[in-house]
């Protein structure tokens, strides 16, 4: 293989390997879980650690196609663990195929760089696990950056 090649060809191997590993994750039928999902109001760039602010989307999205879900908790924390702000008074029910998304602006740094989300959700039945993630999305002068983060169940 052409040494010029090597390099992104590993790349695209190891991003196909990654994507593989963690298809088990994302499959099973349950009743509820409790997710913690990682996100970032800013991350860091250059040998200097500059902050580079992010706008932070959390998504949660029902994948039943027959099922609703109810969604019971939606916390936000900094990085040191403080709660910042409880997203619901009361629950949600989410249809089937439904989604549900709450924004944290570019301009709020309170999460900082180890911000994260707590989602509880329920079902009656068992149903599709639903893809919980964070989409962080930040631009200045001709640079942007945008990443995901999905959530992982810590209480099933």
């Amino acid at each position: 293989m052409k040494r010029s090649c090597f390099f992104p060809c590993l790349l695209i191997f190891l991003f196909f390997l990654s994507s593989v590993s963690h298809a088990g994750d994302e499959t099973g039928l349950t009743e509820g879980q409790t997710i913690y999902v990682p996100a970032y109001s800013h991350i860091y760039i250059g040998s200097t650690e500059k902050e580079f602010s992010l706008t932070i989307t959390l998504s949660i999205r029902n994948i039943d196609l027959d099922n609703p879900i109810e969604i019971t908790i939606v916390d936000y924390y900094e990085t040191q663990g403080k709660l910042l702000k409880k997203y619901l008074n009361k629950p949600i029910t989410l249809k089937p195929l439904e989604s549900l998304r709450y924004v944290i602006p570019e301009k709020d740094k309170s999460g900082g760089s180890g911000a994260n989300f707590i989602v509880e959700w329920k079902s009656d039945k068992p149903v599709n696990l639903p893809i919980v993630e964070c989409i962080m999305i930040g631009a200045k002068s001709t640079q942007g950056i945008s990443f995901v983060s999905r959530g992982r169940e810590i209480h099933h």
